[in-house]
Parts: structure tokens; sequence; C-alpha cells
């Protein structure tokens, strides 16, 4: 598995997410994501589970250098553990 983040730079203010976790299986697809929001607010998604508009991907996720290679996107790996902490805290809200 593989746990990156990515900012989105971006000029749609709330219409659209400025960061991305994501949990990416061995075959590049989405297990888990988390979309953040300029005002706070969040969606999830896992297998059934959504929240917030969020979905999981229906394609492979690119690797991480062809994401850089488009300047609106800066992606970088974290651990799983720092995927979990974030995972952890909105699932949290949830509650």
């Amino acid at each position: 598995m593989e746990y990156f983040t990515v900012h989105w730079f971006h000029s749609l203010g709330n219409e659209e997410p400025r960061i991305f976790y994501s949990e990416i299986g061995d075959d590049r697809y989405e297990l888990k994501k988390i979309e953040v929001y300029d005002d706070g607010s969040f969606g999830m998604a896992r297998g059934n589970f959504s929240f917030g508009g969020t979905e999981l991907g229906d394609q492979p996720t690119p690797p991480l250098e062809e994401i850089n290679g488009d300047t609106e996107f800066k992606a970088g790996t974290i651990t799983p553990e720092e995927f979990e902490a974030v995972w952890a805290k909105y699932i949290n809200y949830l509650e």
C-alpha cells in the first residue's frame, strides 16, 4: 500500500477540496480518501462508506511523479501512521 497527501492550488474557493489524503492499494485504486476544504469542512470515503460527497476514484491513481507534473498539485508520501491519525481525527467528528 501507499499513502500520500496532495495539495491542490486552485482559485475555486470552497467549491473543490484543497487537500487530499489517500490510502492506495497495490493495484493503485483508492481504499480510503479524505478531502479537506478551505473552510475546514471535509469528506471521507472507504469501501461502501461515503460522507460529504467524497467518493473513491473509479480509475487507478497515477504515480506521484505524474501528479506532481501538473503545477496545480503538490503530492508527497506519508506514513501509514500519519494517514491513520488524519483518518481518526476526521472520523471522530462523525461519532
